[in-house]
């Protein structure tokens, strides 16, 4: 809760008789500080009160002299607005003596319980078994990941499923390649690479030879028919691929609630078949059993049994839902896939609603999309071969990340567990750091760029205050810190950046959007960089060194904080 936004619009509603959480809900932050730290714009009330709005801006202003504000210093009119400066000492107050309450009790500055009693479940990373872990998986790896931690730090129940590619006709496609070539590939050796160049070699053949396909595909519906001896190739296909994923996982330092994949949902497809069946949904289409879409606006009919008598990658969504809804008794349920999914979404949310869920669960659903990671030269492509595998980039980024700290730090101890924080860090705060619909182009050196606005600046920043509280030797008491003493602009730039950390981790979770806290971690960054070189810290007078301590400290804790929702490790030296 914003407590000065709500002092502020308390005594406007006062003045003016009306309701306080309508007034609230009309104050804004001005993007130009010299306007002041909240606006109210009386263009809203003309209508209501007919007047103009410079008017109404005069007459509030002459009522609020004798309804003193006590958290404001001083109050401007420009035009229709009501521009309000909150006073210095008392920013300085509020953000600091709460973020000691909240250290003091071990919750962290900026959670909270607004999330309590309610459910979230997020399905993200899932990637193919017996194919590579690729860069194109990253994405939705990092951003549920961010979502994951930042729901649970704001009190919410959550739930983190990697839904594992672990069904559908391509284990048809690469059932039928072992079949025929599998002895010439060393899979015990290279599982996951053998693998691939048996899913591509076959992939080719069946766009020569439909009876290759036909073969591919009745494969698949053994598979689902529980024939032993495809059983036991996918088995084995599986146990090889998560092996590997794991590895990718524990450098991204990557956990799951469950590992319930495509192939859980087995045994509990036919329900879905079976309630669009008594609902009158399912339409016969060319031998396949598919759900017509046009009155919720969507052309492309959903498909939920093929010609063949295998089911869809729909079906086992739906399947997934009803079992999240009983299991989880969800509010939210996020899927984050890239934006080529979005139809596959509406389909799968569309019929959802045919069978028969509560408004609740319907309204939860939620696709949380993002752009796709593209080569220089165009898409990626498993079929094709044309991909970066996310292992070879990670480790890449931590021998990058190792050279520059010998150059620049040659005598440092534990370089090479401090080069992985670094170079680990720097993919995921790059991912991070746009928004999440763009398209990234892959580009070694921007993605492993540690200049300008990066994963490890934020972290070198934390690293400086970490020096700065090592060479005080004793932190001081809040009790010791002299609120005045942070009046200076650069002190209050930090202040204001640290009081909005609450609010900023609220608009993560309301627009599902991690690059709005790796923005936050920048500018918070940059605040202190320039607090740091126009401010002396240690050896002024005991006050002023109290005070600029005092914020020292808690700008890194939210620094580390906030770089762990995102899913970064901080180095306490670079």
């Amino acid at each position: 809760m914003d407590k000065f936004k709500k002092e502020i619009a308390v005594k406007i509603a006062q003045v003016i008789k009306l309701r306080p959480e309508e007034m609230e809900s009309y104050i804004e932050r001005p993007k130009d500080i010299s306007n002041g730290d909240y606006s109210f714009p009386c263009f809203r009330l003309a209508k209501e009160l007919k007047k103009a709005p410079p008017i109404i801006a005069q007459e509030i202003v002459e009522k609020l002299k004798d309804e003193k504000i006590e958290c404001v210093e001083r109050i401007e009119i420009i035009g229709g607005y009501i521009n309000f400066f909150v006073n210095k000492e008392e920013l300085a107050r509020e953000v600091l003596t709460n973020f000691y309450k909240k250290d003091l009790n071990g919750k962290g500055y900026g959670s909270s319980d607004i999330g309590k009693g309610k459910n979230i479940v997020i399905d993200y990373s899932a990637p193919n078994i017996a194919k590579p872990f690729h860069i194109g998986h990253l994405r939705s790896t990092v951003i549920g990941a961010a979502l994951y931690n930042v729901y649970n730090y704001l009190g919410y129940n959550t739930t983190g499923i990697n839904h594992i590619g672990d069904y559908g006709t391509q284990f048809g496609k690469l059932i039928e390649g072992y079949k025929l070539w599998g002895n010439e590939y060393k899979i015990d050796e290279d599982p996951i690479g053998e693998l691939m160049k048996i899913y591509i070699r076959i992939n080719n053949l069946c766009k020569e030879d439909e009876k290759v396909l036909n073969n591919c595909r009745d494969n698949f519906k053994k598979l689902e028919d529980g024939e032993k001896y495809c059983v036991e190739i996918w088995e084995k296909f599986k146990n090889v691929s998560l092996k590997e994923f794991q590895k990718v996982y524990n450098l991204l330092g990557s956990k799951f609630d469950s590992w319930n994949g495509e192939a859980f949902y087995g045994d509990k497809m036919q329900e879905v078949i079976d309630i669009l069946e008594e609902k009158g949904e399912l339409k016969s289409s060319q031998g396949a059993k598919i759900v017509d879409l046009e009155d919720e606006g969507i052309n492309t009919p959903c498909i939920i049994v093929k010609s063949n008598g295998s089911t869809t990658y729909a079906t086992r969504d739906l399947a997934a839902i009803l079992y999240r809804m009983r299991t989880y008794d969800f509010d939210k349920a996020l899927y984050v896939t890239s934006y080529e999914q979005v139809l596959h979404f509406k389909q799968v949310f569309a019929t959802a609603k045919k069978l028969g869920l509560k408004e609740k669960y319907i309204k939860g659903l939620q696709h949380v999309s993002f752009g796709m990671v593209l080569l220089p030269t165009g898409k990626m492509s498993t079929r094709e071969g044309t991909i970066v595998k996310l292992e070879d980039l990670l480790n890449e980024a931590i021998e990058r990340a190792k050279k520059i700290i010998t150059q620049k730090n040659p005598n440092l101890e534990n370089k090479e567990e401090i080069a992985k924080k670094v170079g680990v860090g720097a993919v995921i705060f790059n991912d991070l750091s746009a928004g999440r619909v763009k398209d990234e182009v892959f580009d070694w050196d921007v993605i492993l760029n540690f200049q300008g606005e990066t994963g490890p600046y934020v972290q070198y920043t934390y690293v400086r205050t970490q020096s700065v509280i090592n060479k005080l030797g004793k932190l001081p008491q809040i009790t010791d810190v002299n609120f005045e003493k942070l009046e200076d602009r650069y002190s209050q730039e930090i202040l204001k950046i640290l009081y909005n950390f609450g609010e900023i981790l609220e608009q993560v979770t309301v627009k599902e959007e991690p690059s709005i806290l790796s923005r936050y971690l920048i500018d918070l960054a940059k605040a202190y960089s320039s607090f740091y070189n126009e401010n002396k810290i240690i050896g002024e007078t005991e006050e002023i060194q109290n005070a600029r301590a005092y914020i020292t400290y808690t700008t890194g804790k939210v620094l580390k904080i906030g770089a762990e929702l995102l899913g970064m490790q901080m180095p306490d030296k670079m």
